[in-house]
Formats: C-alpha cells, structure tokens, sequence
C-alpha cells in the first residue's frame, strides 16, 4: 500500500497556523507497521488539486488520508475537485449528511452549511465526534476529513483500526560505520530488496563516517545482513559503533 497524505489550506503555507496533520499520520502508521509514501501540503487553488488528486488515483496502490478544504466557504474545493476526479460526475446531495447537518444547526444549516452534503456520488461518511458533521470517503481508499485536528484525528484513527486489525511492526538496526559511504557501497548493493536500505553521510572533524539502517517486517532477515554487513567491515578493517551516532563527538576518538 502507498499511503498519501494530502493536508490542504493556505493558512498553513503562510504560517497563519501550523500543521498538526503530518506527525500524526506518520506516528500512527508507523505503530501499524506503515509508513507514508508521499505527502502534498497544497493551496486552495482548483488546479493545483486536480493535479494531485490525478497522481493519487493513478497509482493502484494509493490509499489517501485528506485534511481540509470539505466546509462550505468559496475556498472549500476539495469535495468539488474529488467528485470531478475520482468520480467524473457532479457533486449530489448525500440524504445521510443533510440530515445530520440539519440536526446538529437546524435553520442556520441554510442557506450555507448544508452545502457540506454536496458529495461525491458514492461516498460513505465518516463519523465525526466533535459535532457529527461527516468526513467522506470514495472506494474505501480515499479518505476526506476536515482541517481541524480534533475533527479529522479521530475519523482516521477509526479509519485505520478497520484496515489494520493485525499491528506488524517495523524492526530496524542502525549503526555508524567510520568510514566514508564510498567504502560501504559494495555491501550495500547486497542488501536484498525486502530491507530498506538508508545511509545518511556525516563527518566527525575531518572524517567522513556513515550511519547506516536496516529496516524491515522481517526480524530474521534485518539481523541476518546487519550479520553480513559487520563482517563485511570487519574484513576491511572498518570500525563501527551500534546505534546513530553522527552527533556524537566521542567519534572522532575512535582510531582506525
């Protein structure tokens, strides 16, 4: 699965207010063994949207967790724009929506606010805690909530229990190996396919070392080639310590 994350307001691009979607996202698939693919924080700008919404729906392997732009101000656009792309149809009135919108702000939900039950055809509602005006999603894989976090979290933590009813955790070993990049990439294209493979550079003074992570679902296959991986440097006589340590100025005083 690639996990988007589409957060959507231009008060956040001008840093009128601040983002609180992208870092919890992240830390809550990251407890279900997921992680985010790619993560667009756009304008309210029509275009710009249909363009990233395209990307999404490209992808067959997208599921999309959306925050903002579903109110009913002029600048809301991102329930006009999901109906145009994921749908190819006009927005409709959702029955289950408007009575909701209707039952939480009875006559004020007019003339304005019951546009919030324009939907895409289709769409399933999330629950929303706060007031129960609805969050939508499309085929299941395209989530939309509100740009307000006490509203959007908890729909996507609901979300997210429904898709992950088994939790299988990431297993990584990192270390910093005191050599520069250049010495290790012979290993590194060993590393099979299954493990995610980063080297981060750094230097220690004048020295140029290396942190290097291993990660994976698969335990046995992590602690496998970081096996390889020590002996490989040990070969070379390439010295390494446990953990990152790129900040670490007791580094320096380790002597090849």
């Amino acid at each position: 699965m690639h996990f988007y994350q589409v957060i959507i307001g231009s008060e956040i691009l001008n840093r009128r207010r601040e983002d609180r979607h992208f870092e919890f996202l992240s830390r809550e698939l990251l407890k279900r063994g997921e992680r985010l693919y790619a993560v667009f924080i756009a304008g309210d700008e029509r275009s710009l949207l249909e363009n990233i919404f395209t990307l999404v729906k490209n992808d067959s392997h997208s599921i999309m967790f959306c925050f903002g732009g579903i109110g009913s101000t002029p600048d809301d656009l991102t329930r006009e724009v999901a109906a145009k792309i994921f749908t190819g149809k006009p927005l409709h009135l959702h029955e289950e929506a408007k009575k909701l919108i209707v039952r939480q702000f009875k006559d004020e939900a007019y003339p304005y606010r019951i546009r919030m039950a324009d939907l895409p055809e289709g769409a399933d509602l999330l629950y929303n805690p706060i007031n129960e005006v609805p969050g939508f999603s499309l085929e299941r894989r395209y989530f939309f909530t509100p740009g307000f976090p006490q509203m959007a979290h908890p729909m996507v933590l609901d979300v997210l229990d429904r898709l992950f009813l088994e939790k299988k955790r990431f297993y990584q070993k990192t270390f910093t190996a005191l050599a520069s990049e250049n010495d290790l990439i012979e290993m590194m294209q060993k590393i099979p396919k299954d493990i995610e493979l980063s080297s981060l550079p750094a230097f220690c003074g004048d020295r140029r070392i290396a942190v290097i992570s291993l990660v994976s679902k698969n335990r046995e296959s992590v602690d496998k080639w970081y096996e390889e991986f020590k002996s490989f440097m040990q070969n070379r006589k390439i010295e390494w310590v446990e953990g990152d340590r790129h900040d670490d100025p007791g580094i320096c005083d380790h002597k090849s």
